[in-house]
């Protein structure tokens, strides 16, 4: 049985790759530090024998420890603060996770492969927002140049160009994944979609940034995983790969689909459940987008899950599962950030 680690394992992508792995029959080794609650909800009925979560940061030494305990085929590397607000208020802390972290575990994979002749494959998961705004009709190839506008989309661009200088110089066997927007089950409170459930069950306003015309892909989190292990076994070296739909929805239209389907489920939408808009982020890129033809003609890996549906099933699971809100400070994740500068 092959054993893979998963760095973040309890975040909301994290999670979802962890239980999708072990469905494959994968040995599971979850690293988080907990930062926000204490463990995961996605993950808190696991029985397997075939999974351990170790509590700690990925910057801590200890990682070389676990690698030479259990001696894994590859590690996935989730571990990062990842929302655009929260890193305009703090960007120390996304330096700190998404660039030093990653470097540890880059020099810790590097000191474990020399000593033990092993091999062991890398993938790290990276973003869209690496790229940068786009205009009108572009979409971003593995190949296009960085231009990161926030501090976490220059700290994610960072620890890209480091797997890279990582494979040449050091021979590391990495492949890098940069996916557009997920959504799905378990999606942590501050990002977009959990939001707007979050004040449709609550009768508030849908708060939306300046027009809401930021346009985004939006990729559920099943394909994103499956197109992650579809990478980690057929990915060449060094290699980056796109993830995403190539569909664009922006932000007032992904708001409108949204009401449309809890409408049509018949439940009770409150007078207060309307569109409001907020005051833009610093620095709000118009548009993400990806040209994804690289790993569907090489991978052979294309999105099944039809976002209409996604986002029907994606309503259902917080509806069933509201004390999920419950378990979030309501100062970290349901206070407006982002607007320091």
């Amino acid at each position: 049985m092959k054993k893979i680690i998963v760095t973040g394992g309890n975040g909301f992508i994290g999670s979802n790759l962890v239980n999708y792995l072990l469905k494959k029959k994968y040995f599971i080794i979850n690293i988080d530090k907990n930062k926000y609650s204490k463990g995961s909800y996605l993950l808190k009925n696991i029985k397997s024998k075939n999974y351990r979560f170790y509590n700690f940061d990925i910057i801590n030494k200890k990682f070389f420890s676990i690698l030479t305990k259990y001696k894994p085929d590859a590690v996935f590397n989730l571990a990062a603060e990842t929302h655009v607000d929260r890193s305009i208020d703090s960007p120390k802390d996304f330096i700190k996770t998404n660039i030093v972290g990653t470097f540890n575990i880059l020099e810790q994979i590097r000191l474990y492969k020399k000593k033990y002749k092993k091999k062991l494959r890398l993938v790290h998961i990276s973003t869209d927002e690496v790229y940068g705004d786009l205009k009108k009709n572009e979409r971003s190839v593995e190949t296009s140049s960085y231009k990161p506008s926030s501090p976490y989309s220059a700290s994610k661009a960072g620890a890209d160009h480091l797997i890279k200088s990582y494979v040449r110089t050091y021979n590391l066997d990495a492949v890098i994944s940069n996916c557009c927007n997920n959504y799905g089950p378990g999606q942590f409170p501050e990002k977009l979609i959990p939001t707007l459930i979050f004040n449709i069950l609550n009768n508030k306003p849908l708060p939306i940034y300046g027009k809401g015309l930021n346009s985004r892909e939006w990729i559920h989190v099943d394909d994103h995983c499956k197109a992650l292990l579809k990478i980690y076994r057929n990915g060449q070296k060094g290699e980056s790969y796109n993830i995403g739909t190539e569909i664009n929805i922006n932000n007032l239209n992904l708001t409108k689909f949204l009401l449309k389907v809890v409408k049509k489920k018949k439940i009770n939408i409150g007078k207060n459940v309307k569109v409001k808009f907020v005051k833009d982020r610093p620095g709000h890129d118009l548009k993400y987008a990806l040209n994804s033809k690289k790993i569907r003609k090489s991978l052979s890996w294309r999105p099944k899950k039809n976002f209409i549906n996604g986002l029907s099933d994606t309503f259902d699971w917080y509806f069933k599962n509201y004390d999920f809100f419950k378990i979030f400070s309501k100062d970290k994740f349901y206070k407006r950030l982002g607007l320091k500068i």
